[in-house]
């Protein structure tokens, strides 16, 4: 059986620092894991370089045996992997439904244009199937922190 995904011997440099030097990392489905260190130990850059936000300059990730290679973060969303920032980044004024199509450029955010209770629906369909309660018509703003957590993870 492959891990779910495999980061090996990732190397990432800037100038006048390596963020990660060789980094081997490997998880199986189901697991959790969190990535431990000091501010500058290089977290964040494997994050991004995981999901999409960074390539690296050295090394491989590897999705359930297969080797991929994102360019941009939409790559890493289409093949499953996505981030929860720990900042959220959610619109206060917005609905749960709006925020949660924000960032997908594919047809739910053209049918939320003429649509807007087609995706209330989806997104709430979306909230039942991950056990992730939230009303997709709340205003952010009105959520509790561990709503807008549950948004940011739809």
């Amino acid at each position: 059986m492959h891990s779910a995904v495999e980061l090996r011997g990732i190397t990432k440099r800037f100038p006048g620092v390596v963020a990660n030097d060789h980094v081997d990392f490997d998880a199986a489905a189901g697991e959790v894991h969190a990535l431990l260190g000091e501010n500058g130990a290089g977290k964040t850059t494997l994050s991004n370089i995981l999901t999409g936000l960074y390539r690296p300059d050295e090394g491989e990730i590897v999705l359930s045996g297969r080797t991929v290679e994102f360019h941009s973060p939409r790559d890493a969303i289409d093949a499953g992997i996505a981030m929860v920032h720990q900042h959220f980044r959610l619109v206060s004024p917005f609905t749960v439904a709006e925020n949660v199509v924000l960032g997908d450029h594919r047809d739910i955010g053209r049918t939320f244009l003429l649509q807007p209770r087609a995706i209330e629906k989806r997104v709430a369909e979306l909230s039942r199937r991950f056990g992730l309660a939230v009303d997709p018509r709340a205003r952010i703003w009105q959520l509790s922190l561990g709503e807008q957590q549950r948004v940011e993870i739809l």
